[in-house]
């Protein structure tokens, strides 16, 4: 496994709508290997997902996987690894969520997102085959998160208050303390339970 560069504002692979994958080319061994090195770079940076656009591939994947126990948001619910391909989103609560959302490209920020808090992802697996999933809460968001990657859009596009963007030190001075009605988790990177 490899840890890959991970692409920060301003590069253009961030900003073009990444194209599907076959279900041949998600079994080939080249996507596998990029699968298992998306894995082990989210974890070298402590993120909870990562999208291909974030490794300089322009490929409609994710990779998302958190524990309950992480130290950088408070969650309840944990989320093993799970890999999507070609993602396809369906709100199916209209009624919005806040969470402080981080992203690994975008290092040392955090920005208050409202999202749809109930989704239905339909997607393939790593086998090629149609999957579909239910998501709430933190997973909802981080799957919402990670799938904007996958059309050219950043968390920073969807913030709806400016005054709620902030660097990582002043969010928890600030905002982590409870002097801001928003809730306390973060998101490094970008997941639905399955």
């Amino acid at each position: 496994m490899s840890i890959l560069k991970v692409a920060r504002l301003g590069h253009p692979v961030l900003r073009q709508p990444a194209r599907d994958l076959t279900p041949d080319e998600i079994r080939s061994d080249a996507v596998r290997q990029l699968v298992r090195d998306m894995h082990a770079t989210m974890i070298e940076y402590g993120g909870v997902g990562l999208a291909a656009p974030q490794v300089h591939e322009p490929l409609r994947l994710a990779v998302i996987e958190f524990s309950g126990e992480n130290e950088r948001y408070r969650v309840d619910e944990a989320q093993p690894l799970w890999v999507v391909f070609n993602p396809r989103v369906t709100v199916l609560d209209e009624k919005t969520e806040g969470f402080w959302e981080g992203c690994l490209s975008l290092p040392g920020l955090r920005g208050y997102v409202e999202r749809p808090r109930r989704i239905q992802v339909d997607y393939l697996d790593a086998s090629g085959e149609p999957q579909q999933c239910v998501a709430d809460g933190f997973l909802a968001t981080v799957c919402q998160h990670e799938f904007d990657h996958l059309d050219g859009v950043l968390y920073v596009d969807r913030i709806t208050d400016p005054t709620k963007l902030s660097f990582v030190e002043e969010y928890a001075r600030y905002h982590a303390t409870g002097q801001d009605e928003a809730q306390e988790p973060d998101l490094d990177s970008d997941g639905p339970r399955v």
